[in-house]
């Protein structure tokens, strides 16, 4: 009798909510006068040559948990004099839930499908960042949306 999937997706979760407690933010990016820059420059080459191998969509799929909340914190086709900014769903600002992660684009990288009310819709994963630190959801989003800032 073998292991279900279903068993392994929760071993798979289990490990990385325990890494969470461990996990090592030193390649992390900080505000300073120079802008932003590594707190462990050694630390971010390291696992900067990690990412460049990595499948993303892959390895996303692997360590994220749904639904998750997360905000807009980017947007390039959000106009930033329009009044009706902040009423369009999925827009700068916006917090939303991630239902799934849906496709590669090779301009806009991983899409993701959320929902903000009762409207659907899909924006890339870089333009987002989860809510909560605290989430087993935040480091994997971070990790990806700071490979895909400086690839």
């Amino acid at each position: 009798m073998g292991i279900s999937s279903e068993s392994l997706q929760i071993v798979s979760d289990l490990k990385y909510r325990n890494m969470k407690d461990i996990y090592d933010s030193s390649w992390d990016l900080s505000e300073s006068e120079s802008g932003n820059l590594p707190v462990d420059e050694e630390a971010f080459e390291n696992i900067y040559a990690i990412w460049e191998e990595r499948d993303w969509f892959v390895w996303l799929k692997d360590q994220t948990s749904f639904p998750f909340e997360v905000e807009r914190v980017e947007d390039d086709d959000d106009c930033f004099f329009s009044e009706t900014e902040n009423e369009e769903p999925f827009t700068l600002g916006h917090k939303m839930k991630v239902n799934d992660i849906e496709a590669e684009d090779e301009q806009f990288g991983i899409i993701i499908k959320v929902r903000e009310g009762r409207k659907v819709g899909r924006i890339p994963l870089c333009d987002v960042e989860v809510t909560s630190r605290k989430d087993i959801n935040f480091w994997p989003v971070r990790e990806y949306a700071v490979w895909f800032a400086n690839k």
